[in-house]
């Protein structure tokens, strides 16, 4: 494994707390705990946005939330809703799940109006700073779907493309991510999430084309990288 420049990896970490039995002290105490390493974004609980908002003011870690999630298959107009919400709570980054149902069957003038739908909200309210991700749940997709539903999200306008929600019903894989970015063609971000608990993993998807990753395990992760180097 190559040397890896430790502050460069943690700028490439969206470091997640999604579990769904985190309440506010817990929540808190984590985003405290995590407030100085670094990390591109803390992604948390929509309920947690306020608390990470206030905690994280004045550092270079943003506030991440999640928008239909994890399955996706609420109404366009809650997602936009939900995704414009979170950003007036103080969000800089929205990972919306696409609607995978719709995408399968087809539909993609659905499904891109959907994605677009969220773009919109976040930009318009964030005044043009906000990001969004978009999970397509590649557990439930063919490679040649996941290539495909890549390019939809980046023909849709989002940031990102990202593979999983971390509950559906597998993590990532190297072969996602080089799926994922032939069909990203960079024109957007690709964002693995789903599994990614080590530094090996963590590199060899990186190497795949990842640009970002979401995971649990940032703080190990950039541990090990600094016992790596040395």
């Amino acid at each position: 494994m190559r040397d890896v420049d430790g502050h460069a990896l943690a700028r490439a970490i969206d470091q997640t707390l999604l579990k769904p039995t985190v309440g506010f002290a817990e929540g808190a105490e984590w985003i405290e705990s995590n407030a100085a390493s670094g990390f591109a974004t803390l992604c948390v609980a929509p309920f947690l946005v306020p608390v990470a908002a206030q905690k994280l003011a004045g550092t270079g870690t943003k506030v991440c939330s999640v928008c239909g999630f994890p399955l996706g298959y609420a109404n366009t107009e809650s997602k936009a809703e939900e995704a414009e919400h979170l950003v007036e709570l103080g969000c800089a980054e929205v990972d919306m799940v696409m609607n995978v149902a719709a995408f399968l069957e087809g539909e993609e003038g659905f499904v891109a109006d959907d994605i677009a739908a969220v773009v919109a909200a976040v930009r318009d309210t964030s005044g043009g700073d906000g990001l969004v991700k978009v999970i397509i749940e590649v557990g439930h997709l063919s490679e040649a779907q996941v290539e495909r539903a890549s390019s939809l999200v980046a023909e849709a306008g989002a940031d990102f493309v990202k593979s999983c929600t971390g509950f559906g019903p597998r993590v990532v894989s190297v072969a996602d991510v080089e799926a994922m970015c032939r069909g990203a063609a960079g024109r957007i971000g690709v964002k693995a999430s789903g599994g990614i608990r080590d530094l090996a993993g963590a590199t060899a998807l990186i190497e795949a084309g990842a640009t970002r990753l979401g995971t649990s395990s940032g703080v190990e992760i950039l541990a090990a990288a600094a016992l790596h180097r040395g």
